[in-house]
């Protein structure tokens, strides 16, 4: 299914970005707990070394056999419909290993966007769904309200989150973060673990697209004021994704 700039009902039929429950959403800025299975397209990637496996990126489902994530963040294995990282029984999760990884053709520090396509198709239930994907070339607009989620550390030198953390993390425009005093936002971030992970943003319908991949923060720390996380922007790569998922 290709996704181009009047695809718009196309989500709907599709079923993408809708979850069973619904995120709670708060208009703070700061993380916190999410509801369970709130945001069902976040998946883990974990890297493993004698046996032992942890969760070590983000990254977002946007169909049965793709997922998309930091071209950085490869050669893992991914868990889908997980909640809290340390209940191995939890109810509805998977762990599939890739069976294809794609990055970008041009990923050195820029573009960095990938492809991992499972080794198994899932089947969509109410712990595993797909987002959607945003319009081809799509732009938000300053302020805009978008949502981060993932594992990541809690603070700098924090431990990682157990269970999945969501942040209100308003848009900051590229003519703002550019300027000379900028690069910046202040009071909530992504931290290390939260690479690949999804920025989740409302299309008016009421369905969520995945607007940004996680690609870096700053190297001060997590919650530096005014310098935001950097996003690869999603709406830069339809054709890209097309390319390999359609």
């Amino acid at each position: 299914l290709k996704f181009r700039k009047k695809d718009n009902n196309l989500r709907l039929a599709w079923g993408c970005g809708l979850p069973t429950y619904p995120p709670v959403l708060s208009r703070v800025v700061g993380g916190d707990d999410v509801r369970p299975h709130s945001w069902p397209w976040q998946i883990s990637l974990e890297s493993g070394r004698y046996g032992h496996w942890s969760h070590a990126c983000g990254g977002t489902l946007i169909s049965s056999e793709w997922v998309i994530t930091a071209a950085h963040c490869i050669l893992y294995r991914v868990k889908l419909g997980k909640h809290n990282l340390e209940n191995n029984e939890e109810e509805g999760a998977l762990t599939i290993s890739p069976a294809k990884i794609i990055k970008h053709y041009d990923y050195n520090s820029i573009n960095d966007i990938a492809m991992l396509k499972l080794d198994t198709p899932v089947t969509f239930t109410d712990t595993i769904k797909p987002a959607c994907l945003p319009e081809e070339g799509a732009v938000l607009p300053n302020g805009a309200p978008c949502y981060i989620s993932g594992w990541g550390r809690l603070s700098t030198e924090g431990p990682g989150a157990i269970i999945l953390q969501q942040a209100l993390l308003p848009v900051v425009s590229y003519e703002i973060c550019s300027q000379s005093d900028w690069w910046r936002d202040g009071i909530k971030s992504g931290c290390m673990g939260d690479s690949g992970g999804p920025l989740n943003c409302q299309n008016p319908d009421g369905s969520w697209a995945v607007h940004g991949v996680v690609s870096f923060g700053s190297g001060q720390g997590c919650n530096v004021v005014q310098k935001p996380t950097v996003f690869s922007k999603v709406s830069s790569y339809i054709d890209w994704i097309n390319s390999y998922s359609s």
